[in-house]
């Protein structure tokens, strides 16, 4: 998902950003965040269910002819709606972003993003599937920055993936984020390194 000269950029931007304040970036991109496989199925027996109304109604065939239609319809509805390029765009959008805040959170806590000594970290997630960006900072970082400090680096991020440019994304979030905790968590004279810089693949 990220080239070999992307993910250098990326880091490259995550070095330079974090030399300017005591808050961690991390980042985290995945390919998607579910496969959503029942869902072509419930829209293809939908289809299947409705068929037989208009055909019973406009012809006279027998009852096995408009199962065999039915039958097929289902089958090939679900091939059809099955294919990623397809699923992914009849899955409601509430449901995609749902899914993809839950692993976001997940990401949060499996990376260790929550024990850096100030709690000072913040994860940039991106999933290419649900074309989905969030910022998720720790409870150091929330006590000083609103939620809406991030809006631009989320829209740049979405921007980016949806144009399939998600390492342009990653770097112009780093950038966004990098300067708004510069001007809450300055460094201090010791400035620790607490979590690695580099964009992890999931």
């Amino acid at each position: 998902m990220i080239s070999e000269a992307d993910n250098r950029r990326i880091v490259e931007a995550i070095r330079a950003a974090e030399a300017k304040t005591s808050g961690e970036i991390y980042c985290v991109i995945a390919r998607a965040c579910a496969g959503y496989h029942l869902v072509p199925i419930a829209w293809a027996a939908l289809l299947a269910l409705a068929l037989p109304w208009p055909l019973l109604h406009f012809t006279r065939w027998p009852a096995g002819t408009i199962y065999l239609i039915q039958l097929a319809l289902f089958i090939a509805a679900a091939a059809i709606l099955s294919l990623p390029a397809v699923r992914f765009r009849i899955v409601p959008k509430r449901r995609l972003r749902g899914r993809a805040h839950i692993v976001a959170m997940q990401q949060f806590l499996a990376q260790g993003i929550h024990l850096t000594e100030k709690r000072t970290g913040v994860l940039i997630f991106a999933s290419t599937a649900e074309r989905y960006a969030e910022i998720v900072a720790d409870s150091g970082i929330n006590a000083k920055v609103t939620p809406d400090a991030w809006v631009n680096a989320v829209a740049a991020m979405v921007a980016a993936i949806k144009a399939g440019r998600p390492g342009d994304g990653f770097i112009a979030a780093v950038e966004l984020c990098g300067a708004e905790l510069a001007r809450h968590f300055p460094p201090g004279e010791l400035n620790p390194n607490e979590l690695p810089d580099r964009v992890v693949e999931i």
